[in-house]
């Protein structure tokens, strides 16, 4: 790495950082998607009980990241000092919340999904806060990774449906779920679209090269192939289980390989902004 005027990739935050958005985002989305859904039985506590373990999994990797990791409970004791700290205290709600409902007490259902919401909040922000790195400031930043926690979550509840033969609502209720699984993907293409014309003039040009890449994919794979996929099962043409769960996949996988971009890939700092370069004998 060579430091100087000109903005270079930061070094600090590796897969293991991008591992804690990619699981912890696609976790609380399934702790989002599952009790809207319906899932009930041993299906539903296994769905809840997956979420869990996947926001855990990216806990375990912020750990590992860590230089010191038998310190990592100093994070709890100013929780107005950061958002990575209102994350780890919202963390251990979302699980309380998560284990009652998986025991069977849905009417908990609807705090574990504020709690799963303040976590993916909590998780965007402490993206944005990182004020050093066009691509991140940017307050767009906020809503896009929230819609895409989203859809990751509800994209892996159709495959996890798949897997667990869930049944799905009939008539016009399974037809809104579907429909609103491709809203979710939708408005996370229109965040994405804003954020990039956002920082169009910030961000470094291999910064804006790294997005770009991961926006066709955002485009393609996670957005058109997802909604065409899910366009028959809207429809309520039956036996298309296999089709959504296809489609949750896509979504999915494009949102965790855009927060791999995001985090290690795009992560540009501005450089050194000098309005007068010293010069020996020169004067001021």
């Amino acid at each position: 790495m060579s430091y100087g005027p000109d903005p270079w990739q930061q070094a600090h935050w590796d897969w293991r950082a991008a591992g804690n958005f990619i699981f912890g985002g696609a976790g609380a989305g399934l702790l989002v998607a599952t009790p809207y859904a319906g899932a009930e039985g041993l299906a539903g506590t296994l769905l809840v009980l997956a979420g869990m373990t996947l926001i855990g999994l990216g806990l375990l990797c912020v750990w590992l990241e860590i230089g010191r990791p038998l310190r990592a409970m100093n994070v709890m004791r100013r929780p107005g000092s950061s958002w990575m700290s209102r994350e780890a205290m919202v963390a251990p709600l979302a699980f309380g919340l998560g284990l009652a409902v998986a025991a069977g007490l849905r009417a908990w259902a609807p705090l574990l999904v504020l709690a799963a919401l303040g976590f993916l909040y909590c998780q965007a922000r402490i993206v944005q806060a990182a004020k050093g790195i066009p691509a991140w400031r940017e307050p767009v930043i906020v809503p896009l990774l929230v819609a895409t926690g989203l859809a990751e979550g509800a994209g892996l509840y159709w495959l996890g449906a798949l897997a667990l033969s869930v049944p799905m609502r009939a008539g016009a209720a399974g037809s809104m779920l579907v429909l609103l699984f491709a809203l979710v993907v939708l408005l996370r293409w229109i965040a994405w679209r804003a954020w990039r014309s956002r920082i169009a003039a910030s961000a470094a040009p291999r910064a804006l090269a790294q997005i770009e890449r991961a926006g066709g994919a955002m485009l393609w794979f996670g957005t058109i192939l997802p909604i065409a996929l899910a366009l028959p099962a809207a429809a309520g043409i039956p036996g298309t289980a296999w089709l959504l769960a296809a489609a949750g996949v896509c979504a999915a996988a494009a949102g965790a390989f855009f927060k791999f971009t995001l985090i290690t890939r795009a992560a540009f700092n501005q450089g050194f902004r000098l309005a007068h370069l010293p010069v020996r004998g020169v004067p001021r």
